[in-house]
């Protein structure tokens, strides 16, 4: 039988639909995507059986369907801020229509504006609070609380608890009206990266000897400087490194041991583990872009467990749930 929807959403910054994986698991069905790379959009269409529209900053608010909770990913840029007072004197606004101008940021903030939905979950890096001196997250925080009129709600959380990676990434909340919304705790897994390595892998993943010799360069320079930067061998009885967009170049982050044989990268498949992805998630691109799309990704447990406590939040408080005819 299948599973009813409960709410609808659209998925922003889609990337390769992790934040759309953890929704659906929540009883949502989206109703529109967005994300520019093509690479990734194959991977989505691969995955959820379409192709997410492209350029968000070329897609017109009044045009995107009517949904109950927003999501999105969005990157982080620079904001040009300059002082209220001067803008004043210049007769300019001095809202997030001008704050946020030119930023992805403000494409966001134009959509809930036009379509205010019930709810969005906004995900980013973790540094994000601490970008331009924290300028930058007053601005986002004062854009969606003072200028659009949602209840915030933010907070850092590190998946180690339930994928064997170190990851911090920043989950912002918001709700069309007050309600008494907590992060949900994860429950503590204890998984090591042991558990999503694969038994037998292919010789293309082992690090050539000029990859190799020039990171044990590059690690020996920094060592004579006092500095710590390098590669790291992962230890398989204990959690990874982040696992970043750059892997690609050499794996430097999180290599595995090999014995007398040069280190390895992880495969592909074992990238998606390590972000929580499930074992039937299809890989169509090459290696180095489905590196790049496991870099950028969300991890998908993290995420289903702050859907599940948004939709329990959003009926316990009695907030709107459309309830939309997906025939239409």
């Amino acid at each position: 039988m299948a599973k009813k929807e409960s709410f609808t959403f659209i998925d922003l910054f889609a990337g390769i639909g992790g934040l759309r994986q953890a929704f659906e698991s929540s009883g949502g069905k989206c109703l529109f995507s967005s994300e520019w790379n093509k690479f990734s959009q194959q991977t989505y269409e691969a995955n959820f059986g379409e192709v997410p529209y492209g350029d968000i900053t070329q897609i017109d608010e009044k045009e995107i369907p009517d949904h109950d909770i927003l999501i999105g990913g969005f990157p982080c840029q620079p904001f040009s801020i300059a002082g209220v007072v001067s803008k004043n004197h210049l007769g300019r606004e001095h809202g997030f229509q001008d704050e946020t101008q030119g930023t992805l940021f403000f494409d966001v903030c134009r959509i809930i504006k036009e379509k205010q939905p019930s709810a969005f979950l906004l995900e980013n890096v973790k540094n994000l609070q601490s970008h331009d001196k924290g300028k930058t997250f007053k601005v986002i925080v004062n854009a969606l609380e003072k200028e659009l009129g949602y209840d915030i709600h933010y907070k850092v959380v590190d998946a180690s608890k339930v994928v064997p990676q170190h990851r911090e990434r920043i989950f912002i909340v918001g709700f069309k009206k007050p309600l008494d919304f907590k992060f949900p705790e994860l429950i503590d897994k204890r998984p090591v990266l042991g558990d999503v390595l694969e038994d037998k892998v292919d010789e293309k993943y082992t690090l050539k000897d000029g990859t190799w010799n020039a990171l044990q360069r590059h690690r020996a320079k920094h060592k004579a400087k006092g500095n710590g930067f390098g590669f790291n061998l992962a230890d398989k009885k204990g959690i990874a490194n982040t696992l970043s967009a750059r892997y690609y170049k050499d794996g430097a982050e999180i290599l595995i041991d090999q014995g007398k044989k040069n280190p390895r990268r992880l495969t592909p498949r074992e990238c998606a583990r390590i972000m929580g992805f499930p074992e039937n998630f299809k890989i169509p691109v090459s290696d180095n872009q489905a590196y790049r799309q496991f870099g950028n990704a969300v991890v998908v447990p993290v995420v289903k467990e702050i859907a599940k406590a948004m939709v329990k939040c959003m009926a316990k408080g009695k907030h709107r749930i459309m309830i939309t005819d997906y025939a239409k």
